[in-house]
């Protein structure tokens, strides 16, 4: 039984590789990981989630004002971008760059539309992961640093 645990949390982390959800840098920080953080990737991940929705709060906020501030909203977007490279949350970056292309084109509509994009993918991987580290947690921490095949 807990084989099979184990080969389903290999599946579930390589399943997020392949389908472009996580990158190379998501395999550094489980590298970080050890018998004395156990839960660092979760927990670097819990605080990926909570800035993040801090800054699509603040994002959202800027959307709704007129004429919109396209260096202020590169700017969150900037940090945004920065958060989602440092745990390997490769389609919320990717689109983090596509509404800074827009920003700097003065791209209003662009900018709506990327963002609603952002938010789901965001939202994916949040729930994505949620389950990845329940089924981990349940496994122990043998599954860490493992790359996926």
């Amino acid at each position: 039984m807990e084989r099979n645990m184990h080969k389903q949390v290999a599946i579930m982390k390589k399943a997020l590789f392949d389908k472009g959800y996580l990158d190379e840098q998501f395999m550094e920080l489980e590298e970080l990981q050890d018998d004395a953080n156990p839960n660092f990737v979760e927990e670097v991940a819990t605080l990926y989630f909570k800035d993040s929705s801090r800054l699509i709060n603040n994002i959202e906020q800027n959307l709704e004002r007129s004429p919109l501030d396209f260096n202020r909203l590169d700017a969150h977007m900037h940090q945004f971008k920065g958060s989602s490279t440092s745990i390997g949350a490769s389609k919320v970056k990717a689109e983090c760059t596509t509404f800074r292309e827009y920003c700097r084109a003065g791209n209003a509509e662009g900018c709506l539309r990327s963002f609603q994009q952002l938010k789901k993918e965001h939202a994916t991987l949040k729930k994505k992961l949620e389950s990845y580290f329940q089924l981990a947690r349940q496994v122990g921490p043998r599954e860490t640093a493992c790359r996926p095949k």
